[in-house]
């Protein structure tokens, strides 16, 4: 080792699932964090056999290995920022949220991995009142989009007043913050909801990016928080940079074929160099 090293990497962790098709999960995250300029690590909940075109099975990891990646990440390399991604089954979400505990680990980004692009459900009934009970209170923000949001209050969510009434609702549950994901109501104009606690809501709108390719749109957005909260940005400046460098990929993908499905965003469109910190 290197004794005179006087430098490290913002460090941020993935605990999700296994995307074959490289568009999504884990693949997705890796790819999001180096983009921005971060070390990424993962600890992989599940391993899904996928492509463009859907979801074909989902083999669970093993809980003792599942606790054992954070634990060798976090006790060696250290963590930042954490964001979590599909979780299985409750036993997976208890051994997630024992882990993030027996850690002391801050700045987590909650994506409640629900329902995969393809319509494919990710997640077992069980699992998602532990989900609400174990891992909002652990978060920093939470990250439905429109269809888990809905599944998460029991109602449809067809338009902003629903959306905001969703993300309340979410609030007094147990959330901290709520960014609800508006990206699948009609419309020329794609409207997400930042609701924190005690504060105003803050709507971000811009124009809708038209493309087949937007596998994986959640799960780079909300590794794309995790690396802003790791290198740094409060949640607001987290969550608007974010939306730019998806924005960003969703337009440098929209025009190239992957697969013959629903294909993935660019992640590379426009990488940053590697961030230093210095060693504390």
């Amino acid at each position: 080792m290197n004794s005179t090293a006087a430098f490290r990497y913002p460090r941020v962790l993935s605990i999700a699932g296994s995307d074959s098709g490289g568009g999504a999960g884990i693949q997705a995250d890796l790819k999001t964090f180096a983009a921005l300029g971060c070390f990424g690590m993962t600890a992989i909940t599940a391993l899904t056999a996928q492509n463009t075109l859907g979801v074909r099975s989902i083999h669970a990891v093993p809980l003792q290995i599942l606790a054992d990646q954070i634990d060798a990440v976090v006790e060696d390399i250290g963590v930042d920022a954490v964001k979590i991604g599909m979780l299985h089954s409750a036993d997976t979400v208890r051994a997630v949220a024992a882990a993030l505990k027996r850690h002391g680990l801050k700045r987590v980004v909650l994506d409640p991995v629900m329902i995969a692009t393809s319509g494919a459900k990710l997640i077992d009934d069980a699992a998602i009142a532990v989900l609400v009970r174990e891992l909002f209170p652990l978060a920093a923000v939470v990250t439905p989009n429109l269809d888990e949001a809905a599944l998460l209050v029991g109602q449809p969510l067809r338009n902003e007043a629903d959306m905001e009434a969703a993300a309340r609702q979410l609030i007094e549950r147990g959330a901290h913050a709520v960014l609800v994901k508006g990206g699948h109501l009609a419309g020329e104009t794609v409207s997400d909801l930042l609701l924190q606690r005690g504060a105003a809501p803050m709507w971000l709108r811009a124009e809708r990016i038209a493309s087949p390719n937007t596998h994986g749109t959640g799960c780079t957005l909300s590794s794309a928080i995790a690396s802003e909260l790791a290198l740094g940005a409060d949640l607001p400046q987290a969550v608007q940079r974010a939306r730019e460098f998806v924005r960003a990929a969703l337009a440098g993908g929209a025009n190239v074929r992957t697969g013959a499905g629903s294909g993935p965003l660019n992640h590379g469109v426009a990488p940053h160099a590697m961030h230093l910190r210095p060693l504390a």
